[in-house]
């Protein structure tokens, strides 16, 4: 659709028609003219990597439309090769081959696919070309010693541009319909602060809630985003009464937000730590609670089942709402992000330790996995599966004012530490 934007008018492309009435858009909703309208205004859709291909003597890449370029350059310790891909999207994986041990993709920014190499011996990029449309680069690569390579590294990069014909784009449309928009959204809304200023700031998010129900306990058809509500204001109540923190809860009522809107109001409001409350759901026999932290990879069978079942909470009626699916355990992942897996680890441990009579703490009590809701690389996170609803002693713990209460002085007492570490080691 070529279209023009400006202040608060769209402008359609010749073509396209409406019906309207009192100058109100009948066909589309404002927010869909406005997602439309900001599309046009910024470039054009990145081209996916449809294959990365590696023999012994050369890399091929295959993308599904024509990109505007290629840079390779060399970076030692560990010994690898990178690909800017300009104008690309990262797509799948691939098998790696010859001198190439392994290949990771990232998008390392929104017009720029990055591709790395790692190498089980010294190899460099010798020469490189695209074919006639644009959708395939080949890359040589060439044998050398550890010494050349070493002289390679943090030389200027080598570009490779497809051919002026596979760049060219159709022209734009001279004749357009101007509609008028209404006042753009602010954006996700800022929870309330609770606690006095100053303090450090603690995130409780309830997991799931409005028309995703999460688990529903076959002992009573209790629902999971219930209890963990409850759950939720009982440990906010505690950590407030402690008086050391500030907290703020990512719902305070039945409401349904999606997974990176929940880590989102964290960053928004500068959180120190995160903290998502659920009720896990499994076979007969398993009780307890379970403390989970990002990884790139899931600790166990059970850790990766339920990740790839919490990360669907987006996904209502086949329509994906969580909109990027990034992964954090890529290339971008750098220290602050590893540090905050570290401090997360940490606190998953004071939990054990302070609330494991409370929380009921299962022997194998810190779990990871790839949770899409922990993924901030700038606080401390943890999602706490505070029970099983296919167990009868845990529902009637998770339900019950004591049970809440003992779980919430649990986490209140953790916390603390948590934060008197922190402070301590400054």
């Amino acid at each position: 659709m070529n279209g023009k934007f400006s202040a608060n008018r769209f402008t359609l492309p010749k073509g396209w028609t409406c019906n309207h009435r009192r100058g109100k858009v009948c066909f589309m909703a404002p927010s869909l003219l406005l997602a439309a309208a900001i599309a046009q205004a910024q470039p054009a859709e990145a081209a996916g990597i449809r294959a990365v291909r590696v023999t012994q003597g050369e890399v091929v890449v295959t993308f599904d439309d024509t990109v505007e370029k290629a840079q390779s350059f060399i970076l030692a310790g560990p010994d690898r090769i990178a690909i800017d891909i300009g104008g690309g999207e990262k797509g799948v994986a691939a098998t790696p081959g010859g001198a190439i041990k392994s290949v990771r993709q990232a998008q390392f920014s929104p017009t720029t696919a990055r591709i790395v190499l790692d190498l089980a011996s010294p190899v460099l990029v010798s020469n490189g070309q695209f074919s006639a449309d644009g959708k395939t680069l080949k890359l040589a690569l060439k044998t050398v010693d550890a010494d050349v390579f070493a002289e390679e590294a943090g030389k200027a990069r080598k570009t490779f541009l497809p051919p002026p014909a596979a760049s060219a784009k159709p022209p734009r449309s001279k004749y357009n319909l101007t509609i008028p928009l209404g006042s753009p959204s602010n954006g996700l809304p800022k929870p309330r602060i609770y606690g006095p200023a100053g303090r450090p700031l603690v995130v409780i998010d309830a997991g799931h809630g409005g028309h995703d129900p999460g688990a529903i306990s076959p002992v009573n058809g209790r629902r999971e985003k219930d209890a963990t509500l409850a759950i939720a204001q009982k440990i906010k109540d505690e950590l407030l009464a402690g008086g050391r923190v500030r907290v703020a809860l990512t719902r305070e009522d039945d409401r349904f937000l999606i997974l990176r809107e929940r880590s989102a109001i964290a960053k928004n409001i500068k959180a120190d730590l995160f903290i998502s409350i659920h009720a896990d759901s499994a076979g007969v026999g398993a009780a307890g609670a379970t403390v989970y932290t990002l990884s790139e990879t899931a600790s166990d069978a059970e850790a990766a089942k339920l990740a790839a079942r919490e990360n669907k909470a987006d996904i209502i009626n086949g329509v994906n709402l969580g909109g990027e699916n990034a992964d954090v355990a890529s290339i971008l992942l750098d220290l602050a992000q590893r540090e905050s897996m570290n401090d997360s680890s940490r606190f998953a441990d004071l939990l054990k330790r302070e609330g494991s009579a409370a929380l009921k703490m299962r022997s194998d009590y810190h779990k990871t996995a790839g949770f899409a809701v922990l993924k901030q690389p700038d606080m401390a996170a943890v999602l706490i599966e505070t029970g099983y609803l296919t167990h009868e002693s845990d529902v009637e713990r998770l339900y019950s004012a004591d049970g809440q209460k003992n779980i919430a002085i649990g986490v209140r007492k953790a916390v603390e530490i948590h934060f008197a570490r922190r402070l301590a080691s400054r």
